[in-house]
């Protein structure tokens, strides 16, 4: 008698068995590939999730030697820009906005906000202007000051505004930068009249003599993403600083706080620079302009402050009101254009680095 009762029934088992095997191969294979597809979806999606939460804005604390010229790039890849820095110098302080605006992948500037009309602060416009191109304008308005240097500032300004969208601001406007909440909070000698708590640190606040400069007229803006709160009020003074936080605080608690007027004593009221509590500072001050030591010990004086960096080494500080020099983007007698960046997440987080010598810290 033959195994299995004949060769045909061998040969019927034999194929049954081969297409178990290949089924069960075949089933195999599915579950390896699916495995394998979600895996790669899975990665795909932590991938992105990865670079979503990783996008930041990123400030740019251009040195332009104790003016201002803050360069913002947004999460989005706006970009904002806050004053021009001073003219001449062989086109020094529109070469380093520039630089800065492409090593950051900017080919324009989406929006410019002119503080006020002070040689420092618009003065670079015209050169700056020749070699980006400047979409909106911001202002506060027409200058108060009478001086004929002050009044061809403005007209210059207008000239150039006029190319582009100007945006004459008030306090309460916002500008509508993707991802951003940017508040105007001072402008043309008005303050926000936005609600807040009531400031221990006015009582017995001395007022100093009214201020009739531009300086005054200062567009201040307060910029948020998600968690993290940045505060630049141009180079606004004493008198009107005090009206955005006595008797109430209408600013509220600050994560970074670039200091105001470079860090000149006019500005930066003890009432103002404590009730904002910043965790850090950032002065961008020149070495023989601002970074006066009075200004410089009410910053550093502040509650829960970890950190001041300064933009230069203050001559007038001397070795007692500066901070330590991994934390100045300039030492004493450079003028290299080094500069500070700040990067921010919208949980809050940030990490500030020093162009100079490429130390970084984060908060």
């Amino acid at each position: 008698m033959e195994f299995f009762g004949s060769n045909s029934a061998f040969r019927q088992v034999h194929a049954v068995a081969q297409q178990a095997l290949r089924q069960a191969s075949h089933c195999v294979t599915i579950h390896l590939v699916t495995r394998l597809l979600l895996s790669l979806l899975l990665s795909e999606f932590l991938g992105l999730a990865s670079l979503q939460a990783a996008k930041t804005l990123d400030i740019h604390f251009i040195d332009v030697e104790g003016g201002q010229a803050t360069l913002m790039i947004t999460p989005a890849g706006e970009s904002l820009l806050v004053d021009t820095g001073w003219p001449g110098f062989e086109n020094r302080d529109a070469d380093r906005i520039v630089d800065a605006a492409r090593k950051a992948g900017v080919s324009k500037i989406d929006w410019l906000i002119i503080t006020h009309f002070h040689t420092d602060h618009v003065g670079g416009l015209k050169q700056l202007a020749a070699k980006i191109p400047i979409v909106n304008f911001v202002d506060h308005g027409k200058t108060v000051e009478t001086s004929t240097g002050t009044l061809n500032l403005y007209a210059g300004y207008e000239e150039l505004a006029a190319k582009g969208k100007r945006h004459t601001v008030k306090p309460g406007d916002k500008l509508p930068l993707k991802g951003l909440n940017i508040e105007v909070l001072a402008a043309h000698g008005n303050a926000t009249t936005r609600k807040g708590a009531p400031n221990s640190s006015c009582a017995g606040v001395e007022r100093k003599a009214p201020d009739p400069s531009d300086n005054a007229q200062s567009v201040g803006v307060l910029i948020t993403y998600g968690k993290f709160r940045f505060l630049d009020l141009g180079d606004l003074t004493w008198n009107k600083e005090l009206d955005l936080v006595c008797p109430e605080n209408r600013i509220g608690k600050v994560d970074v706080y670039l200091t105001t007027h470079h860090g000149m004593d006019s500005s930066g009221p003890p009432a103002l620079v404590h009730a904002i509590a910043p965790k850090v500072a950032v002065m961008n001050n020149g070495e023989k302009k601002g970074g006066s030591p009075a200004a410089w010990k009410v910053v550093k004086s502040s509650p829960g402050l970890q950190d001041l960096w300064q933009v230069h080494f203050a001559a007038a500080g001397g070795a007692d009101a500066n901070v330590d020099e991994k934390m100045i983007a300039n030492l004493m007698g450079q003028n290299t254009g080094h500069s500070i960046v700040l990067s921010a997440e919208n949980n809050g987080k940030f990490k500030v680095t020093n162009s100079r010598n490429g130390f970084s810290k984060s908060y």
